[in-house]
């Protein structure tokens, strides 16, 4: 039988080797990634259980890891590496948009900032500073909130951007269980901050609001009045 289940492997991996993963069923590309924390065992079942439980490969990639480990079959090793997909997207993500980035566009910030949110089950804060000419002077996220909310610190923000020498800023978070919409507190977040920083003369450029794969510009919606331009 385990020599069954190697031939199925190999044959499975030198698919991937010579087309990628354009034409696998989803539940190959999860039997595929089993095969290394499941080294002897045959992975198409784990494969399938796991997405009948959770719904689809993204959710599967979301689920906490606890979530994760109560699945029939699924043991440490395996919750471990499934949940290092995310991650592995935005380190890859992130080292692609480092190399030549300049953010002149809302547009360019919005694909810019939409890896940085992957996988992300909290609400995080991320603040983007840009040189004069639209490069990164710094790039990271400042505060890591609970499900539901992210506190704003408005001088820490201001020393940050200082500290850089930014000419401008960028606001992005994520509500992970919600819509791309700004809720009340993140418009007067917004504006408080707005404010403190045109007092240092930086300009605050936009706020960005992820949800999922989708994103709302601020400033493009006209859910807060910029009077700078890009």
């Amino acid at each position: 039988m385990s020599s069954v289940h190697e031939g199925h492997r190999q044959r499975l991996k030198d698919r991937f080797l010579k087309n990628g993963l354009d034409d696998f069923e989803t539940h190959n590309v999860l039997e595929l990634l089993l095969f290394y924390a499941v080294p002897q065992r045959d992975t198409n079942e784990l494969a399938h259980r796991l997405l009948k439980q959770f719904g689809s490969l993204s959710a599967v990639f979301n689920a906490h890891f606890d979530e994760l480990c109560k699945v029939e079959g699924v043991g440490h090793n395996v919750a471990t590496l499934i949940k290092m997909i995310p991650d592995l997207a935005r380190r890859y993500l992130d080292d692609c948009d480092q190399k030549t980035v300049t953010l002149t566009t809302i547009d360019a910030i919005g694909e810019f900032l939409r890896p940085k949110f992957i996988g992300r089950t909290k609400e995080q804060i991320f603040l983007l500073c840009l040189n004069n000419k639209g490069g990164v002077a710094y790039g990271d996220f400042i505060v890591e909130g609970t499900i539901d909310s992210a506190p704003m610190y408005t001088r820490n923000i201001l020393e940050i951007a200082l500290r850089c020498s930014a000419m401008s800023v960028i606001l992005a978070h994520n509500h992970p269980n919600g819509l791309a919409i700004p809720s009340n507190a993140d418009l007067v977040a917004t504006q408080i901050i707005y404010q403190a920083l045109g007092v240092a003369k930086i300009k605050l450029i936009d706020h960005f609001i992820f949800a999922g794969s989708d994103y709302v510009s601020m400033r493009s919606s006209g859910f807060f009045t910029f009077q700078n331009e890009i």
